[in-house]
C-alpha cells in the first residue's frame, strides 16, 4: 500500500511513535510518505526508517497560514491508498487536504486543555476531525469517550508501545556526583517539557515542604520549554530545593540514579517516561489523570492532579518505606511486560489501513 503519515509540530512522543510505524511498515513492503514540519523531520529522520520525507509546515496550534499547509499536503498526498494523521493539528489540515475518497484514520494523542476563547475555537476543529475520519484511534479511553462524544463514527483503543528501555552508561554515583546529590541524599526525579500540561508548579511547591528533611531530598527536573522562567520564579520565591537540569539526552542515566520518580501532569494520554520508569523498576508516584491509571495499574502511587498535600506525603511515605519502593519497582516491572509491542502498533495500522481499502474498493 501507499501509506501517508501525517504529523504537526513534534519534539517528543508523536514523533517517535510516527518514526516507529515508517520503519515498521516499510520493513513489511509498503511505500510510505511522512508529511510534517521540517524541523520535525529533521529531529526524527523518517527517511532514515526507508518513507520518503515531504516537508509540510503544520504548526502545532490553528495558524492563519494553514491555508498554505492544506494546499501543500492536497499535492503531496496525491495517489496515496490511506492517510494516517496523528494528533487534531495533523488530523484537521490532513481532513481538508485530502482527495474525496481518500480512507483516513487519526490518532487522538491528546487532549484539548484550552479554556475560554480558544476552547471554543478548538471545539469545531475536534468536531470536524471526529467526524472527517474513517477510523479513529484513541490512546486513552477518556480521549476515546470524547471522540465519540462529538461524532466519531469508528472508535478503537489505539496500540501504542513502550519505548524499549535504553541501558544507564553511568554508574548511579558517578551521575549522582554529577549533578550534586550528596551521599545517601534521596534523589527525586520528572522528566518532561517544561509546559503547563506537565503540572511541575505542584512538584515545586511539595519540594519546598520537604526541604527541612534531613538529609533534604535532591529534587531535579529534566526538560526545557516555555515554562522554564516562570518555573525557576516560582523555585526562587518558595525557596524549593529543586534543580532544572535543561534538557537531557541521558535519561536512562537519570533513572538508573534515581530513588523516586514523580510525574504531576494535569493530563497524559500514554506518557513514553512514565512506561520508561516502570520498565526500569523505578518507583512512581503519578497524577491519576489521562490514561495514566489505564498505563501503570497498580504499579505506582496515584493522587489527585494539583494537590501539592497529596504529592507531598505519598513522596514523602515511600522514601521513609524502601521496602515499598521495591514493590512498586517490582510491580512496574511485571506491567512493563503486558504492554503492547512495536510490532503490535504496526500490526494494528496495517490491518486497519488493508480493511478501510477493501472497505472502499468493496
Amino acid at each position: 500500500m501507499r501509506i501517508a503519515l501525517v504529523l504537526a509540530s513534534s519534539t517528543g512522543g508523536i514523533g517517535r511513535h510516527v518514526g516507529m510505524l515508517a520503519e515498521g511498515l516499510v520493513a513489511r513492503g509498503h511505500e510510505v510518505s511522512v508529511h510534517g514540519p521540517a524541523a520535525t523531520g529533521e529531529q526524527f529522520g523518517f527517511a532514515g526508517h526507508g518513507a520518503t520525507f515531504v516537508p509540510v509546515e503544520i504548526p502545532a496550534s490553528p495558524q492563519p497560514g494553514d491555508v498554505l499547509a492544506v494546499r501543500a499536503l492536497r499535492r503531496s498526498l496525491r495517489g496515496v491508498d490511506v492517510v494516517h494523521a496523528h494528533s487534531l493539528r495533523a488530523g484537521l489540515v490532513a481532513a481538508l487536504a485530502r482527495s474525496a475518497g481518500t480512507p483516513t484514520v487519526v490518532t487522538w494523542h491528546n487532549l484539548v486543555l484550552a479554556t475560554g476563547l480558544r476552547a471554543r475555537l478548538y471545539h469545531p476543529l475536534e468536531r470536524r476531525v471526529a467526524r472527517a475520519a474513517d477510523v479513529t484511534l484513541a490512546v486513552s479511553s477518556d480521549l476515546a469517550a470524547r471522540a465519540t462524544e462529538l461524532g466519531a463514527r469508528d472508535v478503537r483503543p489505539a496500540k501504542v508501545p513502550a519505548p524499549v528501555p535504553g541501558a544507564p552508561t553511568r554508574t548511579r554515583d558517578e551521575v549522582r556526583a554529577e549533578l550534586g546529590a550528596e551521599p545517601g541524599q534521596p534523589f527525586v526525579l520528572a522528566v518532561g517539557r517544561l509546559h503547563p500540561q506537565k503540572g511541575f508548579e505542584t512538584l515545586v511547591s511539595a519540594a519546598a515542604r520537604w526541604r527541612d528533611r534531613d538529609p533534604e531530598p535532591f529534587t531535579a527536573i529534566a526538560g526545557s520549554g516555555p515554562s522554564y522562567m516562570s518555573l525557576a520564579q516560582r523555585i526562587s520565591e518558595e525557596h524549593a530545593p529543586v534543580h532544572l537540569l535543561g534538557h537531557r539526552t541521558d535519561v536512562p542515566d537519570l533513572l538508573g540514579a534515581a530513588d523516586l520518580v514523580v510525574a504531576t501532569s494535569v493530563w497524559e494520554g500514554q506518557p513514553l517516561f512514565i512506561q520508561e520508569t516502570l520498565a526500569a523498576g523505578v518507583p512512581l508516584v503519578s497524577t491519576a489523570v489521562g490514561g495514566v491509571p489505564e498505563v501503570v495499574g497498580t504499579a505506582a502511587r496515584l493522587v489527585e492532579p494539583a494537590d501539592v498535600d497529596a504529592v507531598h506525603d505519598a513522596v514523602v511515605a515511600l522514601l521513609d518505606d524502601p521496602a515499598a519502593r521495591a514493590e512498586l519497582a517490582r510491580r512496574g516491572r511485571e506491567r512493563a511486560a503486558t504492554w503492547p509491542t512495536e510490532r503490535d502498533a504496526v500490526d494494528q495500522a496495517e490491518a486497519v489501513y488493508a480493511e478501510l481499502r477493501a472497505r472502499g474498493a468493496g
